[in-house]
């Protein structure tokens, strides 16, 4: 039987369900589940699928397999699967979101079911998804959930009162095009050319293609020596006078490091005064990715296997010594970027009010090369291995967050995300299944108006894809960090996309979007504005009252920060730096946090912007470069 079945797990309701499996070529097979008995006979390759016949939400139920042997689950439920797709953040676990330690606490509801797919990809379709279990949440178990796909969740089953199934199928940091079929992307013109580039072959000789340049390149860098057995490295009597430097913290794919998946050994040495080397203290090393274990002075004082979560570790009392002491630390970077994200102020060895800062510059060296990040490198790669093997099982929709890899070809985004859906749709074969996405948080402050701006840009390609049927878009520009590419306010993002589908979806009216924009007038030195998706009106946030985030420009289309008025459901714009307007932007920067027009229910009017004059990333493609280097 596919990994996808197990016990505990949630079959679609209203819908028939489809159970599938292998056994002896022309073997006999009985599926037998809540009083429903189907029989079938295998094909020669010993490949067989039945249909049951659509059941209400209820349970929990066994369900039995029987052909040469018997495959049996038990605690199955009846109720709504949805499929929780996407990069970083909708990977991020409830156990690193806000207010993690009181959600995980509170947690009792046990209708909700979560399995994490594994993450792996495939040259070609798999059959089956390599390993995944399904968990009923619980506070043991659901700091491990998606807390995006969790906080949907748990709205949707508190109002619906059924079960709820959540099919976790994400990985931090991959594009779309790594999440879309080979036959999808050939049969479109936006990228027929480029994957017809590339040959079909194993994943072995893929590998092989893919290390070979990368290991070359790394050993070109003076002081680099690929060492399989380091484990000498966390030693203080290593010699580490010739390796090169890094300045932590920091991503080593900005650095001369470059593309790396593997295992890469940080080492510094600091002087400690005596009073100190005999007080407890804490080291704190921010946010690594993916693995680490930390030694100082040759003692393990930590380990983390999971990405993104702070380091923090109690030193025992005499592993530091007074003078020289060395801190080593090794790190595994599976898949995306490699090394430490945060703020260097906060890089530090704490004795209670005093600190001795770890920034700066560190010695490296590497130990092992296990790939390139291969998921973002070739199209279909995480479609071949995670959603193909699925795409039988009955699910009710799609919750998606992802976009952040793809914002360099924001424009091209207006194609690609388009492309996805339908292609997720034609896959499982169950018609236009609603299909909900996270528009791009606020973060950084990269770009403007007059510079153009690739953040904004991949927005309104997220924005246009609501012209498919059955999509909604859940707007996060209040709810994000600016210096952080993780938010951890997941719940508010599930909450928005639980909306839509509880008023879309499950009969249960209410406002589920903020306001978007619809039109433009220019009224003497102003313009006015008008919207769709009102709620019981507009409003703006600011404390003060201010409307913050509209810009304006004339016909030489230079943008000026500007003024405006909310007038019933019309906003009017303008600025004295600008006489004769004919443009205006709204959120129109990476960070547009500041915006403060939302309706009345609470939801942010989406950002947009009126004219089509600065596209910074209309010219930058798709491109397969791992067979030309």
């Amino acid at each position: 039987m596919p990994r996808i079945f197990g016990d505990n797990m949630v079959l679609q309701r209203n819908m028939p369900i489809p159970v599938w499996g292998k056994s002896n070529s022309r073997e006999r097979v009985e599926v037998f589940f809540n009083g429903q008995q189907v029989k079938t006979t295998a094909d020669r390759q010993g490949n067989w699928k039945i249909v049951l016949q659509a059941e209400p939400a209820g349970g929990p139920y066994e369900l039995v397999v029987v052909s040469d042997g018997t495959s049996r689950y038990k605690n199955v439920l009846v109720g709504e699967v949805w499929v929780c797709g996407g990069q970083s953040n909708m990977e991020w676990k409830v156990s690193s979101s806000k207010d993690a330690a009181k959600e995980i606490a509170d947690e009792k509801n046990s209708l909700i079911r979560h399995i994490r797919v594994p993450k792996e990809i495939d040259s070609e379709p798999q059959n089956d998804i390599k390993s995944g279990n399904w968990q009923i949440c619980g506070n043991t178990t659901v700091g491990e959930f998606t807390a995006v796909g969790y906080s949907f969740a748990r709205k949707l089953s508190e109002e619906l009162k059924i079960p709820i199934g959540l099919i976790n199928a994400s990985w931090g940091g991959t594009n779309i095009e790594t999440w879309m079929s080979r036959d999808a992307m050939e049969a479109s013109d936006e990228f027929r050319a480029e994957v017809d580039k590339y040959p079909k072959m194993t994943m072995d000789s893929l590998n092989a293609i893919m290390v070979r340049p990368v290991v070359n390149r790394i050993k070109q860098i003076k002081g680099i020596r690929i060492t399989p057995n380091a484990a000498h490295f966390s030693e203080i009597i290593t010699s580490d006078e010739k390796w090169p430097e890094m300045k932590l913290p920091g991503i080593w794919e900005q650095h001369e490091l470059g593309e790396l998946d593997g295992v890469v050994w940080f080492r510094k040495t600091f002087e400690l005064p005596d009073s100190l080397s005999r007080q407890s203290a804490t080291v704190n090393l921010l946010q690594i990715e993916d693995q680490e274990i930390t030694y100082i002075n040759g003692v393990q004082v930590g380990s983390t296997s999971e990405w993104g979560i702070p380091r923090r570790y109690r030193i025992s009392e005499g592993v530091l010594k007074s003078g020289k002491n060395t801190i080593a630390i090794r790190i595994t970077d599976n898949g995306g970027s490699g090394g430490i994200r945060g703020e260097a102020s906060d890089m530090v060895l704490r004795f209670g009010k005093n600190i001795v800062p770890l920034s700066g510059n560190w010695k490296y060296q590497v130990e092992s090369v296990k790939r390139v990040s291969a998921e973002n490198l070739l199209p279909s790669l995480c479609f071949n291995a995670i959603i193909n093997p699925i795409t039988s099982f009955a699910i009710k929709g799609v919750i998606w967050y992802q976009g952040e890899s793809n914002v360099l070809r924001a424009y091209q985004y207006r194609k690609a995300f388009p492309l996805l859906i339908a292609d997720w749709r034609r896959k499982w074969q169950q018609g236009n299944f609603p299909f909900y996405f996270v528009q791009l948080s606020s973060f950084n402050n990269k770009g403007n108006s007059n510079e153009g701006c690739a953040w904004a840009e991949l927005r309104e390609a997220q924005s246009m894809a609501l012209a498919m049927p059955n999509t909604g878009m859940c707007v996060t520009t209040d709810v994000g960090s600016p210096n952080d590419i993780h938010p951890t306010d997941k719940k508010t993002v599930g909450e928005r996309l639980a909306a839509m589908a509880l008023h879309n979806n499950y009969e249960k009216p209410r406002i589920c979007s903020g306001p978007v924009f619809k039109s433009m007038r220019q009224v003497g030195e102003q313009i006015e504005l008008t919207f769709e998706h009102l709620g019981s009106g507009l409003k703006t946030t600011d404390k003060y009252g201010y409307i913050r985030g509209f810009e304006i420009a004339g016909e030489d289309q230079v943008f000026y920060f500007a003024k405006a008025e909310i007038f019933g459901n019309k906003i009017l714009v303008y600025s004295d730096k600008v006489k004769n307007p004919v443009a205006v932007h709204y959120g129109w920067m990476g960070d547009a946090s500041e915006c403060s027009v939302f309706n009345n229910e609470g939801f942010p009017l989406a950002p947009f912007r009126t004219d089509q004059w600065k596209n910074v990333t209309k010219d930058i493609k798709y491109t397969i470069s791992v067979f030309s280097e």
